[in-house]
């Protein structure tokens, strides 16, 4: 299954690069506080950020990984559990793997994107 994952790769393309994740974590698109809603360059950083489902940390980067012996539904509780041991609501982590997956589909597999508030283009397409 292809999935967004935290990478190190093509990070300081942007001066305002960080990665805090760990290497290969399943990211997801994380909320943008008020401070960076209209910028993704604002002060907090969210409105770039991919957010690992494990550190509970962000990365600027994030890599398409084909994660073998993943299914859709190892993807939602994956998502579920990253959300409610961060307080969220969880009720829509079905929807949002479904949301994923779909946003993922048509890049090949080493493709590293980037976020910029409600966009997410590929930055380069390294080796797998």
């Amino acid at each position: 299954m292809k999935l967004l994952t935290a990478t190190k790769t093509t990070q300081g393309y942007r001066r305002n690069d960080f990665d805090w994740c760990v290497e290969g974590e399943l990211v997801h698109i994380g909320v943008v506080c008020a401070r960076d809603e209209n910028d993704p360059d604002g002060g907090c950083g969210c409105g770039r950020a991919f957010a690992g489902l494990n550190s509970h940390r962000a990365t600027t980067t994030a890599m398409i990984r084909d994660v073998a012996g993943f299914t859709d539904e190892d993807y939602v509780e994956a998502l579920r559990s990253s959300l409610e041991q961060q307080g969220f609501d969880a009720a829509n982590a079905e929807h949002e793997a479904a949301l994923l997956r779909a946003l993922v589909r048509d890049w090949p597999v080493g493709a590293i994107v980037e976020r910029r508030l409600d966009e997410i283009v590929v930055r380069q397409v390294a080796q797998p």
